[in-house]
C-alpha cells in the first residue's frame, strides 16, 4: 500500500489502478450483499434512513470544477489498497454511493405527511370561517340581530385564527431534516385527533345547525370560538408531546464506531428508536472526525506481512485445521518480536510527521509574510491594478503546494484535500486577514465531516437495524446499530440513575472556639 500511496504518478500506474479498481468493485459489492441478508433475519429489524439532498459546503461551482479536476494535484496517484482481494480506490468507493443514491428513486413519502398536514391545516383553519359565513348566505333574513357582542366575536375569531396559522406554521411546516423509515407516531396520532375533532363538529353543525336553520346567530358565533379555542388547546397539546417531552434527559447513549474505535457520549429524552438515531447521526457529522480509512490499512498490511512470512509444509497430509493451528502457533511464538516492529514504526512515523509539519508551518508563514508585503505595495497602486483574494491565493500557492501535499500524504488525509478546495481556502483566508495558524488548522487536525465536501464523506445512506420495533421508545439496555457503506455505530442505551440527595443541616454554634492564654508567661 505505501507503494502505491507514495510513488510517482505515471500514466501505467493510472491505468493499473484503474483496472485494479474495477475488480475491486466487482469484489466489494458481492462483499457487502452478505450484511443485508443477515439484517433481514427474524431477531433483527433493518430499516433505512436517508438525509435529504443539500448544498455542497463549498457551493455548486466548486462540485463542479472538482469533478473536471483530477485528484492528483500533488504529483501522486491517490488509491486506498489493502491486500489484493479487498482493494478498492477512491473513484469506486464514490461511484458505488452515487449508484445507492440513485437506486432510491423519488421518494413521495417524504412529500405525502406534508401534504396531509397541508389539506388538513386548511380544513381547520377554514372551518370556523365557513360557521360564520354558512348561515349569512343561506337564511340571512331569518337571523336575529346581532350587534355589538357579534363584532367582538368576530374580532376574537380572527385573532386567534392568526395566532393558531403561525402556530401551525411554526410547528408543523418545516424542511424535514430526513426520510425516517416509520411514521412519527404523536404527529400521526395528533392529526387523527384533529380529524376527528374537525369532522365531529361539522357533524353537530350539519344536524343541529343547517337542518333546522337556526336562527340564533349569536349562538351559531359562539359555537365557531368554541372550536377555535379548543384548536388552541390542541395546539398546546402539540408542543407538549412533539417538543417539550422529549428536552429533558432521561437515557445516557454511547456511539461507537466500528472501525477505530471512536466514542462520544450523549444525553436524550424520551425518543423513539428512530429519532433516537436521527439525533445521533445529527451528532456524528459535527463531533466525530471524518472517517478515513486509509489509516486502517496500516495495520491490516503489517498483519498480512506476518502471516506472509510463515511457511507450512503438509508432510503426513493433515487437513486443513492442523495447518491453521500450526500458523497460529507460529505467530503466537513470534509475538514477542512483533511489538518491537510496532513501537519502531509508530516512532519512525511520528518523527517523519514532525519533520513535514515543521516545513508546512515554515513555508504557509513565508507565503502569507509574502501576502502582506504583495498588499502594501498594492496599496500604493491605483485601485483598478488591486489583486483580487484568488489572484493572490493563486500566486502564493505553489510555494507551500510541495510542503503541504507531503504533510498530507504523511498524514494520509489527500483524499480529503484537492486543489480547488485548498485554493478556495487559501483565498477565504486572505479575504477576511486571517493567520497562518488559522489556515493550517484545516489540515494540522483531521476535522468533522461537516468540514469537508458531501463527495468525501463516505456517509450519506444510513441502515437502523435494532430488534426492537423503531417506533418503540428509549429503553434502558437497547442497543441498535446505525450501517452505512464502510462502516457502523453501534449505540448503547443506559438509563439515567435516580438521584437521591439528601441535606445535612450544620448547626452555625458549632464552628465557635474559645482561645484561651495563659497569663503567666516566663522571662
Amino acid at each position: 500500500m505505501s507503494a502505491a500511496m507514495d510513488t510517482e504518478s505515471t500514466y501505467s500506474g493510472y491505468s493499473h489502478y484503474s483496472g485494479h479498481s474495477k475488480k475491486a468493485h466487482r469484489q466489494g459489492r458481492d462483499r457487502h450483499k452478505s450484511p443485508r441478508s443477515k439484517d433481514g433475519s427474524r431477531s433483527e429489524k433493518s430499516v433505512t434512513i436517508q438525509t435529504p439532498p443539500a448544498e455542497p459546503l463549498l457551493g455548486n461551482d466548486t462540485s463542479r470544477a472538482e469533478e473536471g479536476q483530477d485528484d492528483n494535484w500533488g504529483e501522486t496517484t491517490t488509491a486506498i489498497t489493502g491486500t489484493s482481494e479487498h482493494s478498492i480506490s477512491q473513484e469506486d468507493i464514490a461511484r458505488i454511493s452515487k449508484d445507492l443514491e440513485d437506486s432510491v428513486g423519488l421518494d413521495c413519502k417524504r412529500y405525502l405527511g406534508l401534504t396531509v398536514a397541508a389539506v388538513l391545516g386548511l380544513l381547520v383553519f377554514f372551518t370556523p370561517i365557513a360557521f360564520i359565513l354558512l348561515p349569512q348566505i343561506l337564511w340571512r333574513d331569518d337571523l336575529e340581530p346581532c350587534g355589538t357582542v357579534c363584532e367582538g366575536l368576530f374580532i376574537s375569531v380572527a385573532f386567534k385564527l392568526l395566532i393558531l396559522l403561525i402556530g401551525t406554521w411554526a410547528l408543523f411546516f418545516r424542511q424535514p431534516k430526513a426520510d425516517l423509515p416509520r411514521v412519527f407516531v404523536f404527529r400521526a396520532l395528533l392529526l387523527v385527533l384533529i380529524f376527528l375533532f374537525v369532522f365531529s363538529y361539522w357533524l353537530f353543525y350539519g344536524v343541529r345547525i343547517l337542518d333546522s336553520k337556526d336562527t340564533n346567530y349569536q349562538g351559531i358565533v359562539q359555537y365557531a370560538v368554541s372550536l377555535v379555542d379548543a384548536l388552541l388547546f390542541i395546539h398546546y397539546l402539540a408542543i407538549v408531546l412533539l417538543e417539550l417531552r422529549q428536552l429533558q434527559p432521561m437515557f445516557t447513549v454511547k456511539v461507537v464506531r466500528s472501525t477505530d474505535g471512536e466514542s462520544r457520549y450523549y444525553s436524550l429524552g424520551h425518543l423513539s428508536i428512530q429519532r433516537a438515531a436521527l439525533v445521533v447521526l445529527e451528532n456524528y457529522y459535527r463531533d466525530f472526525t471524518v472517517y478515513n480509512p486509509a489509516l486502517l490499512t496500516a495495520s491490516k498490511s503489517r498483519a498480512a506481512k506476518h502471516m506472509a512470512g510463515l511457511k507450512v509444509y503438509n508432510v503426513d497430509g493433515n487437513n486443513a485445521s492442523g495447518q491453521s493451528r500450526a500458523m497460529i502457533a507460529a505467530a503466537a511464538r513470534r509475538r514477542d518480536s512483533s511489538h518491537n516492529e510496532l513501537y519502531y514504526e509508530e516512532a519512525d512515523h511520528e518523527r517523519r510527521v514532525r519533520k513535514r509539519r515543521a516545513r508546512l508551518v515554515v513555508a504557509v508563514e513565508e507565503a502569507f509574510t509574502h501576502i502582506k508585503r504583495l498588499q502594501a505595495e498594492e496599496q500604493q497602486k491605483a485601485p483598478g491594478e488591486m489583486m483580487d483574494p484568488r489572484e493572490a491565493a493563486q500566486a502564493i500557492f505553489p510555494s507551500m503546494a510541495r510542503a503541504l501535499q507531503k504533510y498530507l500524504r504523511t498524514t494520509r488525509q489527500q483524499q480529503y484535500h484537492s486543489m480547488e478546495s485548498i485554493l478556495q481556502h487559501l483565498s477565504f483566508c486572505i479575504t477576511n486577514n486571517m493567520t497562518p495558524k488559522a489556515f493550517l488548522e484545516r489540515y494540522l487536525n483531521p476535522g468533522p465531516t461537516l468540514q469537508y465536501d458531501r463527495d468525501r464523506w463516505f456517509s450519506k445512506q444510513w441502515t437502523l437495524v435494532s430488534e426492537e420495533a423503531v417506533t418503540s421508545g428509549l429503553q434502558d439496555g437497547i442497543v441498535f446499530v446505525l450501517k452505512c457503506l464502510d462502516f457502523s455505530l453501534v449505540v448503547n442505551v443506559k438509563e439515567i440513575p435516580f438521584i437521591k440527595l439528601s441535606e445535612e443541616f450544620i448547626d452555625p454554634k458549632s464552628h465557635k472556639f474559645v482561645l484561651r492564654l495563659q497569663s503567666e508567661t516566663s522571662v
